[in-house]
């Protein structure tokens, strides 16, 4: 009986580790890989510039990953594997950060490549993490990226005694019911739909015949042009402004850094 419970469970790891999920496969989709699809599109644009002019500026190679979840892997082991598979940082100076998040599984890693380890080192990083809690617990997940980004960007320039020559990323919070004032606008505008209709009922019959002339086209028009600007598409990836991908600002990937699992983990 023992022999076929052990056969048993010989059967079972094998089944399981065939069907464990390979995070070797996956690729950067540049500075800001968003496979768990948490960070809005402008705040995701905006990093991918900033990251971009602090390896201009500073030669270190700053990466974000976020994904659904860890498959009951350990972080520490997930993030060393990607950060050594896509190697961050160049290959001469080791000079990367990755920054790995698993929101299903509420787990943070911040994996630091052995140039940057003097300057982040794991006292630091694991403090950094703390920071970012409060955002992560209330689902702000752009924000808490960008406030670690730009942490550990302007540690990294500042001992190297450079300056980052690009505006620091901002996000916005989006929270239920606190976007754009609806209900008031909507007040405002019926209201002038109601004083241009008395002034219409004033000018008899002749000016209805001709639909809701000039005055209510206006009002129509206005209602238009500031609900349009209002609810218009905040994670759309097309909208203008800072953080606007144009034709030259094509990922060219990593330089081959390597990592030894230097860094913190924490949870929110």
């Amino acid at each position: 009986m023992k022999r076929f419970l052990h056969i048993g469970l010989l059967w079972t790891a094998t089944v399981l580790s065939a069907f464990a999920y390979d995070f070797s496969a996956l690729q950067p989709d540049g500075y800001i890989s968003d496979y768990a699809n948490v960070i809005d599109a402008r705040t995701e644009q905006a990093l991918e510039r900033y990251c971009r002019a602090v390896e201009s500026s500073t030669g270190a190679q700053i990466a974000v990953l976020t994904i659904p979840t860890l498959h009951g892997e350990p972080i520490e082991d997930v993030a060393n594997l990607i950060y050594r598979k896509w190697g961050i940082g160049k290959k001469e100076t080791d000079e990367g950060v990755l920054l790995l998040l698993a929101i299903q599984d509420r787990r943070s890693r911040l994996e630091v490549g052995y140039g940057l380890e003097p300057i982040i080192p794991d006292g630091y990083a694991g403090s950094l993490l703390r920071r970012m809690r409060p955002a992560l617990k209330q689902q702000r997940y752009g924000e808490a990226v960008a406030v670690a980004v730009q942490t550990l960007a302007e540690r990294i320039a500042q001992r190297k005694g450079v300056t980052i020559q690009q505006p620091v990323p901002h996000t916005r919070r989006a929270r239920p019911g606190a976007g754009f004032p609806v209900g008031p606008v909507l007040f405002a505008v019926f209201a002038l739909l109601a004083l241009l209709g008395g002034r219409s009922r004033r000018r008899g019959l002749a000016y209805r015949r001709h639909g809701m002339g000039m005055d209510g086209l206006l009002a129509g028009l206005l209602l238009g042009n500031v609900l349009g600007r209002g609810m218009g598409g905040f994670h759309g990836r097309s909208s203008g402004g800072f953080g606007g991908f144009d034709s030259f600002d094509s990922f060219g990937g990593f330089g081959g850094g390597d990592s030894g699992g230097g860094g913190a983990s924490s949870s929110w």
